[in-house]
């Protein structure tokens, strides 16, 4: 068996040099899941104080993203969005939004997961739940 070695440091590094406005952070990583933080900005808030529902699709988004690094066992940048469905659940109050991607699938072409998001520290009081799937790069061919 292969021993995991992708780092939180290195996903962070390497995406804030291909997205140096990101404000999601790489918590977690490991072969199965991925975890995600956000702190909240007014930019993210609707009138009342809630957070934004863009902004809890996005911090899912990005969730999925690293999971798909993991499943890869590589960052890499070119894995994109196929697919990605939300539900809100409750309000999203908080000051940090988290995002945990937890792998279903798998695949030569395509990572499915199930994300879980909640605000400051009440794991258990999700504010929203997503399912996505990325696409994979496809092997690069030789003579292309």
């Amino acid at each position: 068996m292969t021993e995991f070695s992708l780092t939180p440091e290195h996903v962070n590094e390497t995406i804030h040099q291909h997205w140096p406005a990101s404000i999601h952070e790489c918590v977690e990583v490991g072969p199965t899941h991925a975890l995600a933080r956000c702190l909240i900005d007014q930019d993210s808030l609707r009138p009342g104080g809630f957070v934004a529902g863009p902004s809890q699709f996005s911090i899912a988004d990005v969730a999925l993203w690293y999971l798909s690094f993991s499943a890869l066992g590589r960052v890499e940048p070119m894995t994109l969005t196929s697919e990605l469905s939300i539900r809100f659940l409750r309000p999203a109050q908080g000051r940090v939004m988290w995002a945990r991607a937890d792998l279903d699938k798998a695949g030569r072409s395509s990572v499915v997961g199930t994300v879980k998001i909640w605000m400051d520290d009440r794991p258990n009081r999700l504010v929203s739940t997503a399912q996505g799937t990325y696409a994979l790069p496809a092997p690069a061919r030789p003579g292309l």
